[in-house]
């Protein structure tokens, strides 16, 4: 009976580190910052005015259905949770080497943490989403829609995709050091990859952009800005949005387990 309460008590330890771990990661991303946390929100609106003002020349917003202030920041944000979670979480093993070998903690919780740390953070770059829809709705160049609640439909869909990515790289990391370095070059390319701040009818290439229907992140911000112009996405593209999350997923999670051994002994 004694077994049986400890083991009905883990999962809500698990979950109560899990918590902890997600504070102490946002607390970190801006420790000794003077103005803190409000980083979360400024971050993003100063990114999205240095990249609309730079692309915009170089681009235009010919063709973009969307505000173009928005069509950036829109795009940059959810790519963010899928950025965010796979770099924090790439080195996470390696760095928790002691608690991993001297308390029985579930090995995927850390890379879960770090996924749920995104989140937080699209939480807040969501609010500065909001304040820039609100000036250009003044400005007339933006009319909010219902549509915009649609968001949480895409939300668990690009959790699932990060969280098996993570799972994935940070297992792989213990085996292979080089891999920050590899994945940092990846990660470069996959930004421009994703049409974040032009439109794929602006590619003279055709062929790229029929292999950038591939990208995941492809379909996780088109969806989101079609939510934003007020239009309800298919059931196709609800399918790809989901098929691309749980099949990364169970990836993630399934290489996670294989190597979970062979992880102990290198740590």
């Amino acid at each position: 009976m004694e077994k049986d309460t400890i083991y009905a008590k883990r999962p809500m330890q698990q979950l109560y580190l899990l918590r902890l771990l997600v504070r102490r990661n946002i607390k970190n991303q801006y420790y000794r910052s003077f103005i803190g946390i409000l980083w979360t929100v400024l971050n993003p609106l100063l990114n999205m005015i240095v990249m609309a003002f730079v692309f915009i020349n170089l681009f235009g917003s010919e063709g973009i259905a969307l505000d173009y202030p928005i069509y950036v920041l829109s795009g940059n944000i959810i790519f963010g949770i899928m950025r965010a979670s796979t770099t924090g979480s790439l080195p996470c093993l390696v760095e928790q080497q002691d608690m991993l070998q001297k308390t029985n903690v579930s090995i995927g919780l850390f890379p879960t943490a770090n996924v749920f740390s995104a989140l937080v953070t699209f939480g807040f770059s969501f609010i500065a989403l909001l304040i820039v829809m609100l000036f250009r709705f003044f400005a007339g160049a933006y009319a909010f829609t219902w549509e915009i609640i649609l968001t949480v439909i895409l939300l668990p869909a690009i959790l699932l995709f990060s969280l098996g990515l993570s799972y994935f790289l940070s297992a792989l990391y213990v085996f292979f050091r080089d891999l920050k370095h590899i994945y940092s070059v990846v990660l470069t390319l996959w930004t421009y990859l994703t049409p974040l701040f032009y439109t794929i009818d602006a590619l003279k290439n055709d062929y790229i952009g029929k292999f950038m229907r591939l990208n995941p992140m492809y379909h996780y911000v088109n969806y989101f800005r079609d939510l934003l112009i007020g239009t309800v996405p298919t059931l196709e593209t609800h399918i790809i949005c989901y098929g691309f999350g749980i099949a990364m997923f169970v990836i993630g999670y399934v290489f996670l387990s294989t190597v979970r051994n062979q992880i102990a002994a290198r740590l």
